[in-house]
């Protein structure tokens, strides 16, 4: 069993092309379902930290391919999972 905590200190790695991701800052659950659909984990920083918009890497959770102590690997390539922030 694991906590959303536990998985918020865990670094989420691509297994396709090695690129560290970050760590999950949110998730994304249907509530009809009662499953986590996504796992949010914030995009590159902005210029400066003011211009740009705020992107994020939304990953659906059947990418997720293994939870370790440290690390959580998905099957994705970043750019293919960026996206504009919906807040």
């Amino acid at each position: 069993m694991v906590r959303i905590y536990d998985m918020k200190q865990k670094e989420v790695i691509s297994t396709i092309d090695g690129c560290r991701l970050g760590y999950i800052c949110d998730i994304e659950i249907d509530l009809n379902e009662g499953r986590i659909k996504k796992i949010i984990v914030p995009g590159p920083g902005k210029v400066l930290g003011f211009f740009g918009k705020d992107m994020e890497y939304q990953i659906p959770w059947s990418k997720i391919r293994k939870i370790g102590e440290d690390i959580i690997l998905v099957d994705v390539i970043g750019d293919d999972v960026l996206t504009e922030s919906d807040y």
